[in-house]
């Protein structure tokens, strides 16, 4: 059967992602389902009304009208509290929820009878988080330009060209996790020509990253000692280092920034789950770093909204998938055939279908299995 899928403007401060792109639109359209956008719902990215239009969307004012109509909304960040209260019984939510520490927007999900599909629930063929990986792999990239960046002494920095020149030694980049975000990040600090040490307990990871790079890299096993040894000659500290759906470990403390050289830079990607450095705060892209004991910490949240564009495409590419199932079959049918969708599920017609947020939040746990019969 056809439906009517729906994308409303974000309307959280800053965030210029959208929902859908034009390409994911027509991708639905084809399918013979309906889309309707909200006016102006990626004009900030560059992606026009006019472009949903070619797609095959139709434009409409206001959210309201999106969230009244569709059978099923797909979002980018968390619904907002009047976005909560536009949900209906039934209706499909597909978007990024990170429910465990947000009792508020639980509550108003679990009222509002909707069935809530979260993006960062959602599991992969060979395990991981397939539709969180895009944006991890953007804050890796982004972590290198922004330190690099940092370092210049106009931005606070020991005023120091990361790649060096011929005849002048390059900086040292060390990364510490070599995770998705680590990895990314690995790539781009290899490009720049620094010098880059890579820290991880998974030896195995360690041996591939070894068999791509040779000896354009050091790795290192993890523990307290070569955290510290590898901190305290770094020029430039990454810290992606994230446990799902907990909060990162304190692996840099107080006293080991306090020992760092003056104007080095730490970039804490992690940020988003508590941060990797005890010296860590979030901060803003309008007012992206401060200093503790003369290193600059960048410690933006949600560094992919910087580059939304980017992100937004990103990010389609890994949503629009179950997305066309969920449009295609309905809920029930398409969690029923696909059980990474199925780990998806996090609130459902009242319930609470995901084990994590049930006892973050203390709620009883309904499985999702229980749901689709």
């Amino acid at each position: 059967e056809d439906m009517l899928v729906g994308v409303p403007k974000e309307i959280k401060n800053h965030e210029y992602r959208v929902g859908l792109t034009p390409p994911s639109v027509h991708e639905l359209v084809a399918r013979g389902h309906q889309v309707i956008v909200q006016t102006n719902a990626g004009s900030e990215i560059g992606l026009l009304d006019d472009q949903y239009l070619a797609a095959g969307a139709s434009i409409v004012e206001t959210a309201k009208e999106v969230f009244a109509r569709a059978d099923m909304i797909v979002k980018v960040k968390e619904p907002q509290p009047q976005e909560c209260a536009m949900l209906r019984a039934g209706q499909i939510l597909y978007t990024y929820l990170h429910l465990a520490p947000d009792p508020e927007q639980t509550a108003a999900l679990i009222h509002s009878g909707a069935v809530c599909i979260a993006y960062e629930t959602i599991t992969g063929q060979g395990g991981g988080l397939p539709l969180l990986a895009p944006m991890s792999e953007v804050a890796g990239r982004m972590a290198i330009q922004a330190g690099a960046a940092h370092l210049e002494k106009s931005k606070g920095g020991m005023g120091l060209l990361l790649g060096g020149v011929p005849g002048v030694a390059p900086g040292h980049v060390l990364i510490i996790g070599a995770g998705v975000v680590g990895t990314n990040a690995l790539q781009m600090a290899v490009g720049t020509g620094a010098r880059v040490t890579v820290l991880d307990k998974n030896i195995d990871r360690l041996r591939q990253l070894d068999l791509v790079y040779g000896n354009r890299i050091s790795t290192l096993y993890s523990n307290a000692h070569a955290i510290e040894e590898a901190v305290l000659s770094a020029d430039l500290v990454i810290g992606g280092v994230l446990v799902p759906g907990a909060a990162a470990p304190k692996l840099v403390t107080r006293s080991m920034i306090a020992r760092m050289k003056k104007g080095s830079v730490v970039v804490d990607v992690a940020i988003d789950q508590g941060g990797c450095f005890e010296t860590s705060h979030p901060t803003t892209h309008a007012d992206p770093t401060f200093v503790v004991d003369g290193v600059v910490h960048y410690c933006v949240a949600n560094m992919p909204g910087a580059v939304a564009r980017t992100s937004t495409f990103a990010l389609n590419n890994a949503t629009i998938g179950h997305g066309v199932a969920l449009a295609g079959k309905g809920w029930r049918q398409a969690l029923a055939d696909d059980v990474h969708l199925r780990n998806g599920l996090n609130v459902c017609q009242g319930k609470v279908t995901y084990q994590a947020v049930a006892e973050a939040l203390n709620y009883d746990y309904t499985p999702a299995d229980s749901l689709l019969d």
